[in-house]
């Protein structure tokens, strides 16, 4: 609606992309990772779990990039879209739901899945991206934008705080999680403000094949993870929400400032925030059994 009404023009829009991509995520991620509690028993069998998961998918999706590009005639920054569409998760509404259902214990557990998860998935993606959209062939160019890109930035100063023992003192904190709790609003806007409904239909194969890859393969390879790690009980549930939770809101801000195809972003953000109500119970339903 707002993106309808005369009220912000376009240049404001993308001074809004601008801001969350370079200042509130970055806040919210160095908030999140430099207050993660890491020392948790089992920790190295939950996040071997979790990394499977992540590296299993990331390698599958790749894998089909060739047969994707010749059959379906799938453009490279499409193929990042789905990239980030099947591989990236909404954390915070994964927190907020652990939060609800196992109270501190699960939220430390997501605290150190976020603490595993960020840094690589930021990584991967950014990689993608950079060779894909951004046609950075040489190693040289790669690394050059990984080394300036601001959530790359983000999530090594925050895990490095973390690992430090330095940590976030009381009012640096307070003011990283003022400015990182705009983030998911602002955010939020941004993706409406790019939503373009008709696209769904256009893009109909890529955006039913990143929802089912996201919010059904993702949880797959969480328990076959499980399975190999021998993780059960509450750490399991949380590890498979985080797995069955639609992709972050974010990956459209940095389809945006990467040249991936951020309306084909938008919508596949939306259709699983849309099917995942239906998923995400399910999903929580057979990981308590």
């Amino acid at each position: 609606m707002l993106k309808c009404s005369s009220l912000f023009s376009d240049e404001s829009w993308s001074g809004f992309e601008n801001l969350c991509y370079f200042v509130l995520f970055p806040a919210l991620l160095i908030k999140t990772l430099a207050t993660a509690k890491l020392g948790t028993t089992e920790m190295a069998l939950f996040s071997g779990m979790v990394l499977f998961a992540i590296f299993a998918m990331s390698g599958l999706v790749l894998l089909l990039y060739p047969l994707l590009s010749k059959q379906f005639n799938v453009t490279a920054a499409e193929f990042t879209s789905l990239f980030q569409g099947t591989t990236r998760w909404h954390g915070f509404i994964a927190l907020s739901i652990v939060g609800l259902l196992f109270g501190d214990e699960g939220v430390a557990y997501m605290a150190i899945t976020m603490a595993v998860i960020i840094p690589p998935l930021n990584i991967i993606n950014v990689s993608v991206l950079a060779k894909f959209a951004n046609r950075e062939s040489s190693l040289r160019g790669l690394l050059n934008n990984l080394i300036r890109n601001p959530f790359i930035i983000s999530c090594i100063t925050g895990t490095a705080l973390n690992l430090s023992g330095i940590g976030l003192p009381e009012p640096t904190y307070t003011v990283f999680n003022i400015v990182g709790g705009g983030a998911l609003g602002l955010g939020l806007l941004t993706v409406g403000a790019g939503l373009r409904f008709g696209l769904v239909l256009d893009h109909r194969f890529l955006v039913s094949s990143g929802a089912a890859m996201r919010l059904l393969g993702m949880p797959l390879l969480m328990f076959i993870g499980a399975w190999l790690f021998d993780i059960e009980g509450m750490p399991r549930t949380v590890a498979i929400i985080a797995a069955a939770v639609p992709t972050a809101a974010s990956s459209y801000i940095l389809a945006r400032q990467m040249g991936g195809d951020a309306p084909l972003m938008a919508n596949l953000i939306t259709v699983q925030v849309l099917l995942s109500t239906v998923t995400l119970p399910v999903m929580i339903w057979l990981a308590g059994l």
